[in-house]
Formats: structure tokens, sequence, C-alpha cells
């Protein structure tokens, strides 16, 4: 069923008002400051009026990309199709335990590294470590994103989440409304940067050495992460401020911006070395670079666009592989209109000639 952005702009309207937008461009969204328009933006100022649009887009069948901080998300210059809503959201509570131990609990959208200084401000760590990691709570558990030796999944006690499979699932003829759900940690499958939420997100390489997108749904993703429960530990406040300085100089000095890593590391060893030993740090393609402080990155020259870092990618996956038989795994999400990209001989040969 094609999308009809002038219905589906009316009837948000009546629930979203301004907060609705057409064509409103991704780039402003996206860390690398890359994508074309949305159809339709919705900015979500809670978790319920996420609930709500959710339930909307089960029941008209409308296509909807929830999103947070984008910091693993490239949007193709084409665009995205249906509607993209970002959460932005602030709202935790914190329970004391007693013994020195508490329990966050904390909406998903809420930003990792304002939510640890605030904390911290309460004489509550746990979460410093994730200063200079980009993006929301809620993501940070997709990935299990870590860094100085942790990773969230090692505070998480338990997650909610809006679980949209069934809606995407049925026919246009038939609803099936998304139901919340609880999951436990020893149910989410956490590992070194991975937990189940992650499984068939990722962009891939196909045997012709071709990026592909994942399988897109109606309702993006299926499983979507509302609120999670966290332990924290009594601390000095300017002890953990120092902390976090220190975590937050470190990341300045190596993270050239706030994008995600590109590649997962394989088998323990560090990527960014790998791209290093292929004399792909610092190269060129378009106006994109490849980050000489850390070579698992990207810097935008200035007016780069998704074709640029794609053919970036597919170079750097080609080297290491032809150099170091070593297939790398993408950390990234494709997301948007690929098919309207062009031709796509026309970017192999970008490639080739690189």
């Amino acid at each position: 069923m094609a999308f009809n952005q002038d219905e589906a702009y009316a009837l948000l309207h009546t629930h979203f008002r301004d907060r609705v937008r057409r064509n409103e461009p991704l780039a402003q969204y996206s860390p690398l400051g890359i994508g074309g328009p949305a159809d339709l933006w919705i900015l979500l100022n809670s978790m319920e009026e996420l609930v709500q649009l959710v339930n909307t887009c089960a029941e008209e069948h409308y296509p909807v990309l929830i999103i947070g901080n984008g910091s693993n998300v490239l949007f193709s210059d084409a665009g995205v199709r249906g509607i993209v809503a970002k959460v932005a959201t602030h709202s935790y509570t914190v329970e004391n335990l007693g013994n020195g131990r508490g329990l966050l609990i904390a909406d998903a959208g809420i930003t990792w590294p304002r939510l640890a200084y605030e904390l911290a401000e309460l004489g509550w760590g746990g979460l410093e470590f994730g200063a200079d990691i980009p993006g929301t709570l809620g993501g940070g558990i997709v990935s299990n994103a870590g860094a100085h030796n942790e990773d969230v999944g090692q505070h998480l006690q338990w997650l909610e989440v809006l679980d949209a499979r069934g809606a995407n699932a049925d026919g246009e003829d038939t609803i099936a409304y998304p139901m919340v759900r609880r999951y436990e940690h020893d149910e989410l499958d956490l590992s070194n940067r991975h937990s189940r939420f992650r499984v068939q997100r990722c962009a891939s390489f196909d045997e012709d050495g071709h990026l592909m997108p994942s399988l897109h749904t109606m309702i993006e993703p299926g499983e979507i992460i509302l609120r999670l429960a966290l332990t924290l530990y009594r601390d000095d406040p300017e002890h953990l401020h120092r902390r976090l300085k220190q975590y937050t100089t470190m990341h300045e000095q190596l993270r050239p911006c706030h994008a995600g890593p590109l590649f997962k590391n394989p088998f323990g060893q560090d990527v960014s070395h790998l791209i290093e030993r292929a004399g792909m740090r610092g190269r060129v393609l378009g106006n994109v670079q490849v980050s000489s402080a850390d070579a698992n990155y990207l810097v935008n020259l200035g007016s780069a666009h998704a074709t640029d870092v794609i053919a970036l990618l597919t170079l750097i996956h080609r080297r290491v592989l032809e150099q170091m038989h070593i297939d790398l795994a993408v950390d990234l999400e494709l997301q948007g209109d690929w098919e309207a990209m062009g031709d796509r001989e026309q970017f192999v040969g970008t490639v080739e000639n690189a």
C-alpha cells in the first residue's frame, strides 16, 4: 500500500500539531550531517506519545522509523519514505536501595552523557564510563555500548519494549496492536557490543562486496525500547565529576565527531588498527575522510553525501579483506530510499578507481 503523505499529515497533525513537519531534512538530525528528507517528521516528547504514534501507524499501516540520536544510522541522500520520529525524553527516577546502591529507571530516549552528569551531581555513579558515548541510553542497550572496560549490559536489570513485530507480520486487512513487554537481563543475549535487538539491523556486504541495507519492515525497529532499569552506586560527586572530565577529554582527543563506529571489532582485534594497516587512515573519498585520530570513524569534510560514505566503507572492507583476509562486519544501519540513489554501476566504478 502506497504511503499517502497528505492523509497521514492531516491525521497526525490532530495529535502532534506543529511537531509534525513535511519533507524535513534528516541531515540536521544525523551526527555526520548526512541525509535527505523524511516525508513526515515528528518530535516525540514522551514514551506515551511514542506508544500512541506506533499504535496509529499499526492501525493505518503507515511506515514509521523510530530514532534516538542517530549515532549508528546512515540516512540515504534520497531521504526516508513514510514517517521518521525522534524520541527526545528526559524522565528518570533513582530508587535508593540502601547499602550504597541505587536503581535507575529511565526513559530509553534520554541522552547518556547528560544523564551521567546529572547523576554525578546527585552522588550516583555507575554510568560515567558512557560520558564519551554519543546517543541515547536505549541506543546504548541495542549495541550494548561500552568504554573503559565497562558496558551498559553489566548494569542492566530489566527493560520494557513496545513489541510491534505482530503488526509487521500482518497483512493490510488486519490490525495487530503492539504490546508492552518486559525482559530481564538474562533474556537479552548481551555480549561484547551485542544484544538480540542488534540482530539483522546493521547493513552487510553481499558476496559481490556490495553494501546492502537490512530488510525493512513497516514499523522499525520491531521492538522499541521504552524504559530500562540500571544499577548505580553512591560516590562523592567531586570524584565522579573528575572521572567524567577525564573520559570526556579522552573522547575529544580520539573521536572526531559524535557519530558511531563504522565496523565491529572482529574476534577481539582492534578494527581501527586493521583499517590503518590497510592504508586507509586519513583516506578521502568525495567529501568524507577516514579519521586520522581513529580510523574506525568518519569525518564530514563539508556537504558530504551518503554515497561518499558507502564508497569509503566499501573500499575499507575490500582492502582489509584483500590484505588481511578478515571480513569486517558493518556497525551501521542504512535507512531510507536506497533504490532512488542512482546507477549502482557508476558507484561501483568510483570504488574500483579509488
